[in-house]
């Protein structure tokens, strides 16, 4: 059997202002924007049009939900973003505004440095070393 993580669920304030962040300040691709619902939307979107996973944005409905958004992984990092050239990423997501909260660093898995979207959750963008391309085993975290 062959499987993989088609969706991760982030839960956002907004699904316009989240929509807004992913494709303009980090160039993620709006996948779907499908209306179920007068307050729900099926919203995915991912870094290229051919990503295997993608994130399913989805707007908090009540308290307990509300206290996840920026913080669904504890303050942890939370998603890692793969990319081919860090450098041109890295620039380009400064330039629009993308706060980096650890500054890059060049380790043996790759170079790696960690920013927060627009509600505070942690992700790592990572261009992996030749000897540590997505489909090896051995991550740091």
């Amino acid at each position: 059997m062959k499987r993989h993580i088609a969706h991760i669920t982030l839960v956002v304030a907004d699904y316009d202002e989240a929509i807004a962040f992913y494709t303009q300040k980090l160039g993620f691709v709006l996948i779907e924007d499908t209306v179920l619902s007068e307050t729900k939307r099926w919203v995915l979107i991912a870094p290229d049009k051919d990503a295997q996973c993608a994130i399913l944005l989805a707007k908090a409905v009540g308290d307990e939900q509300k206290q996840a958004i920026g913080n669904q992984s504890g303050k942890r990092v939370f998603l890692f973003l793969y990319t081919d050239d860090f450098w041109r990423d890295h620039e380009a997501m400064t330039t629009k505004g993308v706060n980096f909260v650890r500054p890059p660093v060049t380790e043996d898995y790759g170079i790696v440095a960690v920013f927060e979207d627009l509600y505070g959750n942690l992700w790592d963008l990572i261009q992996p070393s030749e000897n540590n391309k997505p489909n090896e085993t051995n991550h740091h975290h």
